[in-house]
């Protein structure tokens, strides 16, 4: 049971949408499932914002500086619609936490409200996509 519950904290770190699955086809009660995946996420989050910070600087200390690009493209239209909520929030919902976060990163976005809406972003991606899980099997 432990590992069953480890095994989905452990996949929701990198992905949620793998972990949620993988706790119903266990045979898990969806209380734990969520607080599984939820914990995951979290972890994921964090650890995302520590390497993503990282990397910048290994990255940074061997490229050579470019002109700036004119800032076109579909990345930067979501970035000056949406802001850091609609990046945080939302593109947690969609792609997950880590390529927010890595995206947030790249804008040189403050990480503390990132990773504040990247976290609210987990806990209702965990509860929304466990919810659906659970109904969903009850219908089988």
């Amino acid at each position: 049971m432990t590992f069953r519950i480890l095994t989905v904290a452990a996949l929701a770190t990198f992905e949620i949408y793998a972990a949620i699955p993988a706790g119903f086809a266990f045979g898990l009660s969806p209380w734990i499932i969520f607080a599984a995946s939820l914990v995951g996420g979290l972890v994921g989050v964090y650890v995302a914002v520590f390497l993503g910070e990282y990397i910048k600087l290994v990255i940074a200390r061997f490229r050579k500086p470019k002109p700036p690009k004119p800032k076109t493209g579909l990345v930067y239209k979501i970035w000056d619609k949406y802001g850091i909520i609609g990046l945080g929030f939302l593109g947690t919902m969609t792609v997950g936490a880590p390529v927010s976060i890595g995206v947030g990163v790249g804008f040189n976005v403050p990480l503390k409200k990132m990773v504040m809406w990247c976290c609210l972003g987990v806990l209702v991606r965990c509860a929304l996509f466990t919810t659906l899980g659970h109904f969903g099997m009850k219908l089988l």
